[in-house]
């Protein structure tokens, strides 16, 4: 049980971090904010001294003010540029042009859409006991025990002979209905078999189906509870 508990407060903590680590990488911005001015105010912010370094990325010039502001601008082919830079002894930096990104750059900005799609596949199968769809939260995981298969009758019970002679009824009215709506009587509801574990009720309950040659379905208590509300009883 505490194994059980820990594994869920790893697994939301998992889950949690994911959530955050996709919200920055998604709403990633830059400390300063950038300013994006003409290629006219660049020059004239050259010519005044006022930049301390650039960076050129092809068409793009990113670069930083005296007074720590940043900008932006874009250049046309301009074979002066550089030597103008140079004689105001401005920092510069190039960035080579990357190409159309590929296939690894593609996985790798998807890969935290990914691993938060599989953690929350993993984890509801874990909350649906590791055996189950995804989704399929109301799904019956009931047994079927048919006449195909190996059948229980009374010979396989041994001793209870009282609750035996008790559920005859039950038996003929399961092998012909019509017999008693006729007459007016109705199929119980259930019958509620009380004793400790291992007195041989389940038993019971498959000869029961298989002396009226009827189908078996079974499921064990622990299936009908579930942290979501309302999923154990859509199951009954």
């Amino acid at each position: 049980m505490k194994n059980q508990i820990y594994k869920n407060i790893a697994m939301w903590i998992i889950i949690i971090a994911t959530v955050i680590l996709m919200f920055n990488l998604l709403n990633y911005k830059e400390a300063t904010p950038r300013e994006e001015i003409d290629y006219t105010a660049f020059l004239e912010a050259l010519d005044e001294n006022r930049i301390t370094e650039v960076v050129i990325h092809g068409p793009a010039i990113k670069g930083k003010f005296k007074d720590g502001s940043l900008f932006t601008t874009y250049a046309p082919d301009d074979p002066e540029l550089v030597s103008k830079l140079k004689e105001k002894q401005i920092r510069i930096m190039v960035e080579p042009q990357t190409e159309s990104p590929g296939w690894g750059t593609i996985l790798v900005s998807w890969l935290p859409m990914i691993l938060f799609i599989a953690l929350w596949i993993f984890f509801m199968r874990q909350m649906q006991g590791g055996g189950g769809k995804a989704m399929s939260f109301g799904k019956a995981r009931a047994k079927l025990l048919t006449e195909s298969q190996h059948t229980v009758t009374f010979k396989d019970v041994a001793g209870v002979d009282e609750a035996k002679e008790e559920v005859k009824e039950i038996i003929d009215f399961l092998k012909d209905p019509k017999k008693f709506t006729k007459l007016g009587g109705r199929i119980p509801k259930g019958v509620l078999l009380v004793g400790p574990p291992g007195t041989g009720k389940t038993l019971l309950a498959k000869a029961i189906a298989g002396e009226a040659g009827v189908p078996f379905f079974s499921i064990s208590g622990s299936d009908f509870v579930e942290m979501f509300v309302g999923v154990g009883a859509s199951r009954v």
